[in-house]
């Protein structure tokens, strides 16, 4: 069972009638905030002014058939896109957007379909927030090795140690200290710069 969170849903739909239907499907306690727009360059606008866990857009659009700004919205790597299209074109939808991660249903369909949808959106979009702190870890690792090694390049044009000497000194600086290694290369940074 996944942990209650609450997800951020940007419905892109020029139909009164699927704000409605699809309202029923997203609690407050689950889906939160729930905005319209009823265009894809006010989707864009919206969009600019803050990032959404999910996008549901009700294909054709007054402004666009959604099926472009569906791809587009797979380049956002926090965003899980559905796009609702008519039956007869679904096949052809399917294979344009598939290969960018967006799901795809055909209208008309039910309520049961769609929530399941919906279920499967909150499956990826968790599956995408692990990958963001494995993400943000790596990044977090790489900046250390960074500093670290700055810093192993003050050592030897300061104090002329050799790299293994500056090696050694961060290290055994950082276990007699109890502080990680980035704090102790950050000190020689800001010392000796």
């Amino acid at each position: 069972m996944l942990p209650e969170q609450t997800y951020s849903v940007l419905v892109v739909s020029a139909s009164g009638a699927f704000h409605s239907a699809l309202a029923a499907l997203l609690p407050d306690s689950r889906f939160s905030p729930v905005r319209v727009e009823e265009s894809v360059s006010a989707a864009k606008r919206a969009l600019a002014a803050r990032p959404y866990d999910f996008i549901v857009v009700n294909s054709p659009l007054p402004d666009d058939a959604g099926v472009r700004f569906a791809i587009e919205l797979s380049g956002l790597k926090t965003t899980v896109a559905l796009l609702l299209v008519r039956a007869e074109l679904y096949a052809d939808t399917y294979g344009k957007v598939a290969e960018y991660g967006v799901y795809v249903l055909p209208k008309p369909t039910s309520r049961p379909i769609v929530s399941q949808a919906i279920d499967w959106m909150v499956a990826t979009r968790e599956r995408l927030k692990k990958f963001e702190r494995k993400t943000l870890s790596t990044e977090e690792k790489m900046q250390e090795i960074r500093l670290v090694n700055r810093a192993k390049w003050i050592l030897i044009g300061s104090l002329k140690m050799t790299e293994g000497e500056a090696h050694r000194y961060i290290e055994k600086q950082a276990m007699d200290r109890c502080v990680p290694r980035r704090e102790i290369a950050e000190e020689i940074i800001r010392t000796y710069s």
